[in-house]
């Protein structure tokens, strides 16, 4: 039962990690170790409240010990496949995305958290403090900064091409 439940899930994590990872391949060993965590520890979930806060909780912890244990912080590179469409009708819309995602990657390990939850998932601001453990007016405020400073990076090219 609970495995039908985590399957469902399955493109919410996906969007999830891309937005904390934003490399396919760390999202998709992301996925993975939260499945295998949750499916693994499936004992410590409640029956009757929210499976995907609880996922998202393991995801977030599980995202906070990879960072921890690389021990140093990754550059945002754009990836192979990015080179794919230069030159037609899409390369104007594929550098607004880059320029995004580069300006996401800039922001605080906090504040890529809650644009994560909040503006890439949808979650609601109380799913996405329960998923971060921290009250709702907390969230409220890391987006509203988060959000400020993505439009200087955006409005800076100077700051989006760092």
């Amino acid at each position: 039962m609970l495995a039908s439940e985590l399957s469902s899930l399955l493109p919410r994590m996906r969007r999830f990690a891309r937005s904390l990872t934003y490399h396919r391949e760390d999202a998709d060993d992301l996925v993975q170790v939260a499945m295998e965590r949750a499916l693994g520890r499936s004992e410590q979930w409640t029956p009757g409240t929210r499976l995907d806060s609880w996922v998202f909780r393991i995801m977030k912890n599980a995202w906070i010990d990879e960072v921890r244990s690389r021990m140093r912080r990754d550059e945002l590179f754009v990836p192979e496949e990015a080179g794919e469409h230069v030159g037609d009708d899409f390369a104007h819309a594929h550098q607004q995305r880059l320029a995004i995602q580069k300006a996401v990657s800039l922001l605080s390990e906090e504040h890529r958290l809650v644009v994560g939850l909040v503006l890439v998932d949808g979650m609601s601001y109380k799913d996405a403090a329960e998923v971060l453990e921290i009250p709702v007016g907390t969230l409220t405020s890391r987006l509203a900064r988060a959000r400020e400073a993505l439009q200087q990076i955006l409005s800076d090219p100077r700051k989006a091409q760092a």
